[in-house]
């Protein structure tokens, strides 16, 4: 079903950032692709002030019951102290596709087994 997927939208401050979130999302099976847009430029409140930056958009596939989980990863990740990284659901969709996301993503651990280890 298309609601059990999501596109993870977020922005990384220059190319190398970005390939470091994308390859430890997908080695985490936390993402099944990450595709990377590089050439952004995004105006900006912060701090009181206007700012532009030049970033890179990632577009990361995964599945809905992994986005709190890969929000936390990315956060740890990202060099930025407030990251863009914003889950949208995937109202529809090419079935195999979607079949292929869920087959290189893992299912998100259950919160008992997760307390049990600490975690």
């Amino acid at each position: 079903m298309t609601e059990d997927y999501c596109v993870v939208l977020m922005t990384a401050p220059d190319a190398a950032a970005a390939e470091k979130i994308a390859g430890e999302l997908v080695r985490a099976r936390l993402a099944a692709c990450v595709t990377r847009l590089p050439g952004a430029v995004s105006t900006y409140h912060w701090q009181g002030k206007v700012e532009t930056a030049q970033e890179v958009v990632l577009l990361a596939k995964s599945r809905v019951s992994l986005a709190s989980e890969l929000v936390e990863f990315v956060r740890k990740l990202h060099p930025n102290s407030v990251p863009e990284i914003v889950a949208l659901p995937i109202a529809a969709g090419h079935a195999g596709y979607l079949d292929w996301i869920g087959a290189n993503t893992r299912f998100s651990k259950p919160k008992r087994a997760q307390a049990a280890r600490g975690e």
